[in-house]
């Protein structure tokens, strides 16, 4: 069982750590900057664009995130990498659409009218008064996204071969057959997912916290 912890394992697996984190973290902040643009589209007033949203939003969240990452793999031939990337940025951003979308509608319609009169413009409304509000609002169901981002990436190496975390300890695996091997390798993989998912949660929990206190 010691031999799982071997200073080349450990190397093998971080490796995968890192390609998992770099994926999911670039994956974010694209699916974060075009989810907001489809909230946005979608709560506008010109209707060509919010029908385009509400096309692409409810198409795309409702076909599983693994059909996506075939499309993008297979049908556009695009590398595994900038496959994995592209397939959580069109799938994520499609959930966090609707996620900012509810947070910039908790927002009291009252606000915009108050800036409006101020003689702030419409985009400055947005940046400055409406959404900081609505990022208090929408912060738990936006990180709950990013961490089902972290997680969802162990599909990639059994969809397109891409050696992440998972995808390294499965390469691993094929060294070890002893059941407490088995079990040490799969248990240390799982213990790193859920480290680097409860440090987010626990960070975004006490931010949450804060803001509350900041609020008051």
């Amino acid at each position: 069982m010691s031999d799982i912890f071997k200073a080349s394992n450990l190397s093998f697996l971080l490796q995968g750590l890192g390609l998992t984190l770099y994926i999911s973290f670039v994956a974010i902040i694209l699916s974060t900057i075009f989810g907001t643009i489809l909230a946005v589209m979608r709560n506008g007033k010109n209707p060509i664009l919010r029908i385009l949203a509400s096309i692409y939003i409810e198409f795309v969240r409702n076909v599983p995130n693994l059909l996506w990452i075939f499309i993008i793999f297979l049908v556009f031939q695009v590398k595994s990498v900038p496959a994995g990337i592209i397939s959580f940025t069109v799938f994520t951003s499609a959930a966090l659409a609707e996620i900012i979308r509810g947070g910039l509608n908790a927002v009291d319609h009252g606000q915009t009218e108050a800036g409006l009169s101020q003689g702030f413009t419409t985009f400055q409304i947005f940046t400055i008064i409406v959404f900081p509000q609505a990022i208090r609002k929408m912060l738990p169901a936006i990180i709950s996204q990013f961490v089902t981002v972290i997680k969802d990436t162990s599909f990639l190496y059994s969809v397109i071969a891409l050696q992440e975390l998972f995808g390294k300890s499965q390469i691993l695996m094929g060294r070890y057959f002893e059941p407490e091997q088995v079990f040490t390798l799969y248990g240390l993989v799982a213990l790193t997912y859920f480290v680097i998912n409860f440090i987010i949660s626990s960070l975004s929990r006490r931010l949450a916290k804060r803001w509350e206190k900041s609020a008051v």
